[in-house]
């Protein structure tokens, strides 16, 4: 037993008690029923998790600030993820997925789009082009992450609330009307289509679940652009 009290001493009290916190925070993928499309046309797809963490954590999170850093939070995601070979360039009307760097643009959307209410908070990236995107679908679509609150969370404070009281908010990422290349078109659409679910779809979901499962940290990136930075003073 004084052995074991040795090492728990040893231990640092800050990774403890974020180990601590992410134990607090569950993350459940919810289950999104595919969505087809006709031949040659778009694809949609959604992944879907259940965050469920303290009240107490969750009402200073719920602010437009925090959706836009939620937002830079995917980018930096996507980055690690691939190892630093992905990388997202900024611009004032534009955000562009890279391989390495230029001129290998894989995805470029226009600069987010944002809504927020007391009950919901939705960043919206609109499709212009890309070596991904089919000729079909240039300006055509978007990539969507949406955050919901249950209405019982919004209920004024309860004196009897504490900090162990728990709500669940619901977090998609939707991909949506996208043409992708390598599905192809005309008559290469229905093999095209086969390749592009067993590679490019899988890594997407497999990648978008992950990111939803990190979010039980809730480390979130301070955004780049600050456009809904609460000014300061």
């Amino acid at each position: 037993m004084g052995s074991v009290r040795s090492v728990a001493a040893t231990r640092d009290p800050r990774k403890e008690i974020a180990r601590r916190r992410e134990a607090r925070n569950r993350v459940h993928i919810v289950d999104e029923p595919e969505a087809e499309s006709g031949e040659g046309g778009p694809v949609t797809t959604r992944q879907s998790a259940d965050v469920t963490l303290p009240r107490s954590e969750l009402d200073p999170l719920w602010t437009p600030e925090h959706l836009e850093m939620l937002a830079r939070t995917y980018w930096r995601f996507l980055t690690r993820i691939s190892l630093g070979m992905l990388r997202v360039l900024y611009t004032p009307t534009s955000r562009a997925v890279v391989l390495f760097g230029r001129p290998l643009t894989l995805l470029r959307f226009y600069a987010p789009e944002y809504e927020t209410s007391a009950d919901c908070g939705i960043v919206t990236w609109r499709i212009d082009r890309g070596l991904l995107v089919a000729p079909p679908g240039r300006g055509k679509g978007w990539l969507r992450i949406t955050v919901r609150r249950p209405p019982e969370s919004l209920l004024p404070d309860d004196p009897t609330t504490t900090a162990d009281d728990f709500t669940t908010v619901r977090v998609s990422s939707e991909v949506a009307s996208f043409y992708p290349m390598l599905a192809g078109w005309g008559w290469f659409w229905k093999i095209g289509r086969f390749i592009y679910r067993q590679t490019q779809l899988r890594a997407h979901v497999i990648v978008t679940n992950a990111f939803l499962r990190s979010l039980a940290r809730l480390d979130l990136e301070p955004s780049k652009v600050g456009s809904l930075r609460a000014p300061s003073g």
